[in-house]
């Protein structure tokens, strides 16, 4: 967790308030999805904390306090949970495109909208999987819990989604990537071909996912606890300079990279 905090913000604050562990999926289900997540904390007689998630271009379920699954569509902006008191919470985080098998239609229906896990697959089996999750014993046993009950909605044969989901990934690990057209010519296509592609498996178009993998590449830089030369970074991540990175950077975290670094450093408080 601490090497790798790409989409939490100010993690290194929120990480002295909860715990985040994560699991890996079982081989068949990893086609779908990237991890297990569970987070856990005890703010009994402690301020309530509100952590901002600036999340993957991917979708969540997540299972709270024995309630209903909730499925997390893409989303555009960074959004915020308020943890008080004791819990728990399991999340699965699907690949890029990886939810697109489940849903059975474009992935755009469900950018910046939730929509019960009921919704999906049934009741009975969101109750069931619910309950059996409260009565879990630990993170590992949670994920495993989580993991049967996908595995079931794995397709047979590889679909096209897999591609795409493939190409999100290389995109998150490749910092070449700065343009649509870099990589749609990777693959042969159009800018607007993969517009379309991306619109329908990943729910959020090429350019918007290519700018939050560079920002969190940004963001990560941040909390090296060293001194950042930002204009530098701003080059390399394909910016024109580094005025446009820091208004980007300050939009989508809330605060200019240099602050950031500092509330990291120090576990300070972002307000």
């Amino acid at each position: 967790m601490t090497d790798d905090a790409r989409g939490i913000v100010t993690p290194d604050a929120g990480l002295q308030r909860f715990r985040l562990d994560r699991y890996p999926p079982s081989v068949g289900v990893g086609r779908m999805v990237d991890r297990y997540w569970v987070a856990s904390w005890d703010l009994r007689g402690r301020p309530p904390h509100t952590q901002h998630v600036f999340a993957h271009p991917v979708v969540n379920i997540v299972f709270q306090g024995g309630g209903p699954g909730l499925v997390a569509g893409v989303s555009t902006a960074v959004s915020a949970q308020t943890l008080s008191g004791e819990g728990r919470a399991l999340g699965v985080m699907f690949r890029p495109a990886g939810f697109r098998p489940v849903l059975r239609r474009s992935l755009s229906a469900l950018r910046d909208a939730a929509v019960p896990w009921a919704a999906v697959v049934g009741e009975d089996a969101d109750r069931d999987l619910a309950a059996a999750l409260a009565a879990a014993a630990d993170g590992p046993a949670m994920a495993a819990l989580a993991d049967a009950a996908l595995a079931p909605l794995v397709p047979a044969r590889r679909q096209g989604w897999e591609d795409t989901a493939e190409l999100v990934e290389r995109i998150a690990a490749d910092p070449a990537f700065l343009t649509v057209e870099d990589v749609a010519a990777s693959v042969g296509a159009t800018a607007r071909q993969l517009q379309r592609r991306f619109a329908d498996h990943v729910g959020l178009g090429p350019k918007a996912v290519i700018r939050r993998y560079r920002l969190y590449e940004a963001a990560e830089r941040a909390r090296g606890g060293q001194a950042v030369d930002w204009a530098g970074v701003a080059a390399t991540l394909g910016y024109s300079d580094q005025a446009h990175l820091t208004r980007d950077f300050t939009a989508s975290f809330g605060l200019p990279p240099g602050r950031y670094a500092a509330v990291n450093a120090g576990g300070l408080e972002t307000g």
